[in-house]
Formats: C-alpha cells, structure tokens, sequence
C-alpha cells in the first residue's frame, strides 16, 4: 500500500495504490457469490449512484451481476466508503499488475490515513459480503466517520482551503490532523489555522480573550457594551449580579465557543449555579447585565462585513411520550450532528450546563415534556454546544454592520466574529439597547458555510482575498530537471544562472538541498520531501529542483504544478525495479514533470533523444526544444511552426523563438563544455539555458553564467570534476550507467603513454545485464581497475557486484578488488604514477571528496582544474 502525494504515473491527484494480490479469488467473479450484490448493496447504497464503465448510475452494480473480480470491486468499496466519510473522491481504477491474480488498484484521497482504513474496510467489507459473513457494517462505517472527524480539515478552514485552490493558490496541510495549513511557496507563502491568518495580530489575539479588556476598548469608541465585572467566588458573584440588577450573564472571562456561558439568570441559586459551571474554564468569571434579545454573529473580513447569522440554542421539542434525555439522543441521530465541529451542527451534550438550564424550566433529564413545549438546553446559542443558525447578512442595518466593523478595526483583528445581542438585527443597536457582547479572534464559520436555514455563504473567498489581493502572486517559479543523466549538473546550472540574478534560489539535488548556497541537507535529496523543504522556505524566491525517477515512483512529485519542466535524456538505468522494466515505460515515468508542467509554463525537451522528443504530446504549455544542430530535423519542424528552440549553430548557442533569432554566446567563452568539444556537457548547456530563457531570465545573465560556471568540486561536486593532483590527472563523477560512461569516453580520448586507472563501484540494485554494460562501455579507455562494494549493497551477496564487473575484463587485465569506496581510492592512487589519470566513479560523492582531500593536503602541487582551461585538461 503505497501514498502518491502528488502529481504520479497514475494521476495528477494524490492517490493510494495498492498491489493486491487476490489469490484463488482470480477463479471466482462476483457473480458466482449468491446474494453477494444484494448484501453489498444493502450495506453501502451509494454503489447503486457509481457509473464504472457503463456511463450511467447503477453501472457499476449492472457491472457486479454480470460478474466482476475483487481487485475492481474493492477499488469502488473504497470509493464509496470515503464518500461515506465525507470526502469528495470519485477516481479509481484496477489493472492486471502482470502476474496472474495480482493487480493495481489505485484510488484517490483527500486524507491519507483515513484512506488507507477505507481500503482496509473495503476488502474485509467486501470478502464478508461474498461468502456471507456476519458482518457489521454500520458500526464499520461509524468506526470511519469518528476516523474521518480526526483527520478531516475542519468547515472554517476547509472552505478557505477550497476558496485558495480555486484561486490556483498552492495549498499544503502541515500537520496530518489539525487545521495548520500553508497557501503559496517560497516569499509568497501565508498560513492559516481555521479562520486566524499569518495576518492575525498576536495582540488582538490576546485583547480578545480577556472580555473586560475587550469590552473596555470598545466602550472608549463609543461601541455600545454591557456592564460588568470579574469575580473569584460564589458570593461575589451574587453580590455584583445584585449590583448589576438581574437578570445577568455569567460566563468564563477567557473562554470561547460558548464553553461555561450561562444567561438569563433570575435568582440567587441560578447565579451561584452558573459559577461552578464557569468557574471550572481558565480565568476569573466575569458577571454581565443580560441584554433581552436574539443572538447574532457578524462576520467582519479585512475590516468590511461579510455575513452574518441569528444563532438559536440547542433544544428539543416535547411529544409527550419521550424524555429529555431520549428527545436529544434523537435529534443527536441527525447526521448533520458530529461530535467537535467537523460537520455542519455538532451534537448536543447534556453536561452540568444542560442541566442548570433545565432547573430553570423546572425539568430534568428524565422530565417527559407535554407534546409541542420547546425545552431549551443551553441559554448560549453557540453552535459547539449545539445551537442552529439561521442566515441573515441581508437583514443587517448598515449602522449595525459599520459598528461591528468599527469594533474589528479597533482590534485590529484581519477576521473577527463579533457577537451582538438585539431584539431585531433590522434596527440600530441604540434604538433597542442591544450591544455587542463579545469580539472572537479566530471565529467559525460553520454558521455561514451551512446554516440550518438560509443562504449560505462564501466566507472563505473574503479570507483569500484578503490575504492575497486580486494580481498578488502566491507561487514562485518551479524549473524541475529530469532525465537519465546530466540532470544535477543542469539543476546546479540553472540555479546559478538565476544566482547570477541574484535571486535567492532554493535548490534540491543528489548532493543535498540548497538554501541561497548553503546545504542544509545533506544525502540524496532528488525526491519530493526534499522539493516540499525548498517550498516551505520563507526566503525563496526560484525553486531549482532535480526530479527522479524513485521519488516519482514512491510518492509523486513533491509539487502541484511546475512553471518550466526539463528532460535532459533518457536511457537504460533503473530498469527492473518498480515495475518498470523497459525504456519506453521509463519516459512515462519522467513524463509525469511535462505533464505538470502549467498551461503558462514550458516544456523543455532534448531534440536530438526521441522519447524525450515525443513528449512533447503531453506538454499542456508551450515546448522548448534544444538540440546540438540546427539540422535536427525534430527542432527544424518546431521552428518551422513558430515554436521555440535552442541550439548550437557556427560555436555559439542561439535561441530562437517564433522566427526571432539571437545568438547568446560563442562556446569558446563557455569553459566547462571544453569550448564546446564535450558533448555531453554541451546539451547540459542547452538544456539549463532553454529552461532560464523560458521562465523570462534575461539572455545576458544567462550568458554571463555560462562563462563562470565550473565544473569544480565547489560548484558541482561529483560531476566531472577536474583536478592535478602530484602529477596525476584525477577525475571525479558519479556516473552509473551506459550513457554516462559512454560520455566520459568520449571525453577522455587515449593519448600518448598516459594510463587510466579507475575506480568504481556499482549499485547493486540494476539488472546484473545493465552492469555489464555499464563495465564494458569503459573497456576502451581504462586500462586498470580498481572494483569494490557500495556501503549499500541493495541485497547483494558481498563483493557480487565486483566479481560480475571483473568479469568483463579480458585475460590480463590488472585489478584488485577491495571492500569499500574508501580502500578503493587510496588503492587506485597508490596504483598510479605521475602522468596518469585516475578516474573515481562515486556513489557518496561527500566521501569521495574527503579521500581526496586528505591526499590534495599531502601534496602541495595539487590544483583544480579551473585554474588551466578545461581543455588543457585532457592534453
């Protein structure tokens, strides 16, 4: 069972796919089960409403008489038992995995977790049902809708959620069951924890919960405020309701949703009753002269207001036959009633307030109410302790709502619930003695979202407005680099050139993340948590992130959508792992980056590789293609059509785009490419500038950081690095694979009496035919060998993978073998002399670089090779 977060080989939705293996089950289709589908269906209706390959509702049930197999079956289940759960999905699908009996079934989420038990659920559901099973369904549901109340983002901060999505604002939830949310990336982000807002004052957040503090910073504006005052005892609360005249309110001075609110108290006893209820919630108590009238919620946003609601307490109504306490159990069925507040009403609770409440109606719980008595269980009209709302906002006098503004500016609260008491919201507080009773930072909005009665209303669009003003940005720009080979060296290419524009640039890559230079992960960071590390990051203002193909694999693209996508290449490397067995289902992998690419965004695509080429069918923005000659007939016909293209033409790489051409700069002046002689890191140089030139960077940075990019172990360490080192040529890369060997061959044409000793050590995890291509590409220009073992061997047997590689060696041919990367490198040196050349190809490219360290620290002639020209280095 695997979680794809992001945009994946299945989907551009997050989705759960699970490899299922159904066994004997392969002999048994759904309709050789009597009563099967009438017992599933009883359980879960809703598969009556699913289409499947039909078209039309009842599709898929028509689908399970005429006989369907576990693995499609249990792919709708879920479906269906997510809906149950609340959550809107609808996609899914089942596939032969390629092994008799087992399948893929991949389904969408919105939750993870709650997904994974629907599916669990769904199976046992489904087994139960096929061989008539006692099982327990509605208590199988229940289990997941308690699930689901965990998990699920809660009214208020899900509409904002949905309004940011439809505003194509990023969204990222940062804690798998709370309401902490992320909008936008990088410099653009915000965030959210329900209705309160990264915009929120801390102050005002402190004001507000301290009500006299509150209420006296209204009264000196002249916000019309009840009177009152804050006790530590029974006694002084009788003494200040005395004072005050009763009837008064008595409620917690730090409280909030309702808790402890007790009104409309009339008598000593009442009084001093409400206190043990109040007094059991943080702070002091506060007692207030009670103001006759209904109870209003406005809802103020970025200082205007933008709904409003009458709020009713909770209550039953009398038959004559059913106690207190089993009227409310009935209304409590209602399944609109969740416990907390993750569905539009919340169940009614009958605690120590209910039942003071009923002493003042002279009731209990186990009273039987006359038939028609409405029997109220709280005098507070919150909709956490049960209450219903009735929408008004178009009822509103103006003078009500610009004093309810008034009160959220003077607060300096960005969204503010204010609470008013009135007899008719129709009229101006001060011809009825009504008054605002209560400011709340952080308010719900399940009120307005979803009233008992009444329109509801978008609330959560004002908050995004509000946080993002109409034209305001909330992403950065994405460049996301895969393919084969060359992908780090044009990810570290392309945030240098927008370095070069000194932007701050965030960057994950083989080596580690980057924030503006500085690594602050180390390892392998090519996967989507990585990605999620750079788009967190406040100060990040270009996002430059390797792709590849294991993190695409295990969990999707770590992002929505990118603005550029880059495939350098594609070729045979990670075959037979994770179903993927062939080039063309390789591509497919790598696809998924130009599939999510924006519609305003671009392709950037490698001419001269077919299946890269091809990929343009799948690109929904505009295509750039880079080729290293002008002839290629792929880039000629984009051109010819007014596409955009770059490449190499008389030593100089030029753009083209819709019939303009501009040439950028003459290869000579591009160092790392040997004036233009390495192949390979010629179509790195095309590739990254394709990529700047299409996100709108200016040519002639691009081109000033072509001529001061090296290839040193500062600035691309493990690739291609040059360096002397007491006399010897030492060579540093991480190549694993045909292609990358076939490059470095290229590069290093024999000559003369130099001799090229190489050490290298191969994952374990390729296809042991892949192995020894990579070790015969190398053949032709090595002339001795030092083999060893990766730390991880990849369930290898020790030292497998070097006798495998030896074996390609013809008879003669000097080698050792030795245990580790380390022992290897010292070996590989001693085996050299002066005016050799040592190659290094490295797995940990970190540790690599410390063992050359500490030989460079012995010998004081050692120097880089972007000290000399490039090409002086191959002399």
């Amino acid at each position: 069972m695997q979680a794809l977060r992001g945009p994946n080989l299945y989907a551009y939705k997050p989705v759960l796919r699970v490899e299922l293996d159904i066994g004997p089950f392969e002999e048994r289709p759904s309709d050789t089960f009597p009563g099967f589908v009438e017992r599933l269906t009883s359980w879960l209706p809703g598969l009556h409403e699913h289409e499947c390959s039909i078209g039309k509702p009842g599709g898929f049930v028509e689908r399970l008489r005429r006989g369907t197999w576990l693995a499609h079956i249990t792919e709708h289940v879920t479906i269906a038992l997510q809906n149950e759960m609340g959550f809107n999905v609808g996609f899914g699908r089942a596939r032969g995995a390629g092994q008799r009996g087992v399948y893929n079934v991949v389904v969408a989420y919105e939750e993870e977790e709650p997904a994974r038990e629907a599916f669990r659920t769904a199976l046992e559901m489904t087994l139960a049902a096929m061989l008539d099973e006692a099982y327990d369904a509605p208590a199988a549901l229940e289990r997941l809708r308690e699930m689901a109340d965990d998990y699920r983002l809660g009214p208020s901060t899900r509409a904002i959620v949905d309004a940011a999505r439809r505003r194509g604002i990023p969204v990222r939830r940062l804690t798998p069951t709370g309401s902490l949310v992320q909008l936008g990336y990088g410099i653009h982000q915000k965030r959210i924890l329900a209705s309160q807002t990264s915009d929120t004052s801390a102050l005002a957040v402190e004001i507000c919960q301290e009500k006299p503090l509150t209420n006296r910073v209204l009264r000196n504006v002249g916000i019309s405020v009840p009177e009152g005052q804050t006790v530590r005892s029974a006694d002084e609360a009788w003494e200040v309701a005395q004072d005050l005249g009763l009837p008064v309110i008595l409620k917690p001075e730090a409280g909030n949703q309702g808790k402890g609110v007790m009104v409309n108290l009339r008598s000593e006893a009442e009084v001093r009753a409400a206190y043990e209820v109040a007094s059991q919630f943080r702070g002091d108590v506060l007692v207030e002269r009670h103001i006759e009238g209904s109870d209003y919620r406005i809802l103020v946003v970025n200082g205007k207001m933008v709904a409003a609601a009458r709020r009713d307490p909770a209550q039953v109504i009398g038959d004559g036959k059913r106690t207190v306490a089993q009227l409310v159990e009935v209304v409590n069925q209602d399944p609109r009633r969740r416990p907390g507040h993750s569905s539009s009403l919340t169940r009614i609770r009958l605690d120590d307030a209910a039942k003071v409440v009923l002493g003042q109606q002279g009731l209990t719980l186990e009273s039987v109410p006359e038939a028609g008595r409405v029997v109220m269980l709280r005098q507070n009209c919150n909709l956490s302790t049960g209450g219903t709302a009735t929408d008004v906002t178009d009822e509103v006098h103006p003078s009500n709502a610009r004093m309810a503004e008034l009160a959220a500016q003077v607060l300096n609260l960005d969204v503010a619930g204010i609470d008013l008491l009135c007899k008719d919201i129709r009229r101006p507080l001060v011809e009825q003695a009504g008054a605002i009773v209560e400011v709340n930072a952080a308010p719900g909005l399940r009120m307005h979202l979803e009233p008992t009665s009444g329109l509801p209303r978008d609330v959560g669009g004002p908050i995004i407005e509000s946080l993002y003003p109409a034209g305001a940005p909330s992403r950065i720009p994405i460049i996301a680099v895969t393919g084969t080979n060359g992908k780090t060296t044009v990810t570290r290419l392309v945030a240098h050139m927008f370095e070069t524009a000194h932007q701050n640039v965030g960057m994950t890559s083989t080596d580690g993340t980057y924030i503006l230079k500085e690594r602050i992960l180390e390892g392998d960071c090519s996967g989507p948590k990585s990605a999620q590390a750079v788009l967190l990051h406040p100060r990040v203002e270009v996002a430059v992130l390797e792709v590849a193909r294991g993190g695409i694999l295990r969990e999707g693209l770590g992002f929505d959508w990118c603005s550029v996508g880059i495939v350098t290449n594609v070729s045979p490397d990670h075959l037979g792992q994770g179903g993927i067995d062939t080039l063309e289902q390789l591509a497919k992998v790598k696809q998924v980056v130009i599939e999510s690419v924006s519609k305003d965004g671009a392709a950037v695509l490698n001419a001269d590789d077919p299946l890269v080429a091809e990929m343009a069918a799948a690109a929904k923005g505009r295509v750039v293609y880079f080729a290293r000659s002008p002839e290629n007939s792929v880039l000629q016909a984009h051109l010819a059509q007014g596409g955009s293209g770059v490449f190499v033409d008389n030593g100089a790489i030029v753009t083209v785009r819709e019939g303009r051409r501009q040439v950028l700069i003459e290869l000579d002046r591009v160092g790392f490419t040997g004036g233009g002689t390495l192949r390979f890191q010629v179509e790195n140089a095309l590739a990254a500038t394709a990529a700047a030139w299409a996100e709108g960077l200016n040519p002639a940075l691009i081109g000033r950081a072509l001529t001061t990019f090296r290839m040193d172990m500062a600035m691309a360490p493990g690739r291609f690095n040059v360096l002397g080192l007491a006399g010897r040529q030492v060579i540093l890369d991480y190549g694993h694979n045909v292609a990358a060997m076939r490059a470095i061959a290229e590069a290093l044409p024999r000559s003369g009496d130099r001799r090229t000793i190489m050490v290298i050590g191969l994952p374990g995890d390729r296809r042991d035919e892949d192995l020894l291509a990579t070790t015969q590409q190398t053949l032709p220009f090595v002339d001795e060998y030092v083999f060893h073992d990766l730390k991880n061997r990849r369930d290898r047997a020790e030292n497998e993978v070097p006798m495998l590689m030896r074996s390609c060696l013809a008879p003669g041919t000097p080698h050792e073998i030795v245990p580790d990367a380390r022992t290897g490198i010292l070996r590989g040196f001693a085996r050299t002399r002066p005016g050799d050349r040592l190659v290094i190809i490295a797995d940990l490219v970190d540790e690599a670089l410390e063992v050359i360290r500490e030989l460079s620290s012995e010998d004081e002639t050692a120097t880089e090779a972007c000290e000399t020209p490039v090409t002086r280095a191959f002399e």
